[in-house]
């Protein structure tokens, strides 16, 4: 959602569209989208401010510390080190993708507040001292778009159990429907004509004067080159915890996927990636988790590599489209954003057992957990989740934000194995429940 100052817009959606075409075509789960994520974006912009205080050249001093991180990346796929995704149960996936939800809506809120300090509102009557002529209220419009994006897209989503149109014109709505609020919002604002802030792209496809490929060494000392190990083997450890906790996300059992996962494949993809983006100067991308959550919700029939494969092609063409996409109102962005975060935090079991803080017995509805586990133990995990999420927050608030995603969990202090297997297990909710009727039948037969 946000870029350093050494990349542009440009650098930004060629190198999403090189990445998310070569692991769309070779990863072996190519339901996961890649994008720039929260975990990395944080080591970026750290490392940015380092080497401005230290007179360092950023861009060469990153491009060291890329090309180990790909080495690194590599070493992990050749020693099976994937195999310890095992270990991330549903405690740890939840916290984090809850995490990413609200790190979506907390930004696209703040962008919207930061507007309010660029376009600050009007007060227009002599009751309120002024005795000017009329000027638009921005601050107003962007607001009005905001939430009309959010609430827009949700409803062409949910068109689908329309009972107005055909079938195949409800599914198109339903699929295109955050495209088609896009333009319809676009269209909106170029007909009411206030200046609202646009998509800052730049006229013509090239790069500031830094050329396209980096040197690791550049003006930088040489010994730099091997002293980026360090801080490679932590932005190591970031993407190989945002690539995993992703990819189990989108393998878990409930979405019922036909094919096998692919975690090593996956991760060496990104690892090579990785090192071409470095070398050109280009963002870091890996395994965004409300894009792959989203993703994979839109695809409820079938796999395929295609819809990845398009998104990330048009995405490269875009960069020859600057003259449309600067017409784009950055509240309707921020907008997307919102809905994105929203629309994730369904199916998040988390958020399920937050409710029923406030649900008498009688409305609960029948969880496979609440059938065999106490409330106040249900409880009990919930709050040990939130204070995990919390912690995490504050984490990401503050300096050590870049070892956000790592959590350490010590659960079986305060649960029973059986416990754990309905409140923990990566099992589906429907599966546990079909297990659990089948063993009462049995039982009553017997």
């Amino acid at each position: 959602m946000s870029k350093l100052p050494l990349q542009s817009a440009i650098e930004s959606l060629l190198g999403a569209s090189m990445t998310g075409v070569a692991y769309s075509l070779f990863a072996g789960q190519p339901l996961t989208i890649l994008g720039s994520t929260g975990p990395v974006l944080v080591f970026e912009k750290i490392l940015y401010k380092f080497c401005k205080e230290y007179g360092l050249s950023y861009l060469s001093l990153r491009t060291s510390i890329g090309l180990w991180t790909a080495l690194l990346c590599l070493i992990l796929v050749a020693t099976d080190a994937s195999s310890l995704v095992c270990y991330i149960t549903r405690f740890t996936e939840e916290a984090f993708a809850a995490l990413i939800c609200l790190i979506f809506i907390y930004e696209a809120l703040e962008k919207l507040f930061h507007l309010g300090e660029i376009y600050p509102y009007n007060f227009v009557g002599s009751a309120c001292g002024h005795h000017g002529p009329y000027t638009p209220d921005v601050l107003f419009w962007s607001t009005i778009l905001f939430f009309s994006t959010f609430f827009l897209s949700g409803f062409l989503k949910q068109f689908k159990t329309s009972k107005y149109f055909p079938t195949k014109v409800r599914s198109m709505i339903s699929d295109f429907a955050v495209f088609i609020t896009i333009l319809s919002m676009v269209i909106l604002d170029y007909m009411v004509g206030v200046p609202t802030q646009k998509l800052k792209v730049p006229s013509k496809f090239q790069v500031d004067d830094r050329g396209w490929l980096i040197s690791p060494i550049g003006p930088n000392p040489w010994w730099t080159v091997l002293a980026a190990a360090i801080p490679a083997l932590l932005c190591t450890i970031l993407i190989f915890m945002d690539q995993q906790i992703t990819a189990v996300i989108i393998n878990r059992k409930e979405h019922k996927l036909l094919k096998g996962c692919g975690y090593h494949l996956d991760l060496l993809w990104v690892g090579l990636m990785l090192a071409v983006c470095s070398v050109m100067g280009l963002p870091w991308f890996v395994a965004a988790t409300v894009l792959s959550i989203s993703h994979v919700n839109s695809l409820k029939l079938e796999e395929q590599r295609l819809t990845g494969l398009l998104i990330f092609f048009l995405m490269g063409c875009s960069v020859f489209m600057t003259g449309a996409l600067q017409f784009i109102p950055m509240p309707v962005l921020y907008g997307v954003f919102l809905y994105m975060g929203a629309s994730s935090l369904k199916g998040i079991q988390f958020f399920d057992r937050l409710k029923l803080f406030g649900m008498p017995a009688k409305h609960q509805p029948d969880f496979i957990y609440l059938r065999h586990v106490p409330m106040r133990k249900v409880h009990l995990f919930t709050l040990t989740q939130l204070t995990c999420l919390v912690l995490l927050w504050v984490i990401k608030m503050s300096r050590a934000a870049i070892v956000f995603p790592m959590m350490v969990r010590l659960m079986d202090l305060c649960f029973s194995k059986r416990e754990l297997s309905y409140l923990d297990d990566l099992m589906p909710e429907w599966k546990k429940k079909k297990l659990d009727d089948a063993s009462n039948f049995t039982e009553e037969v017997i």
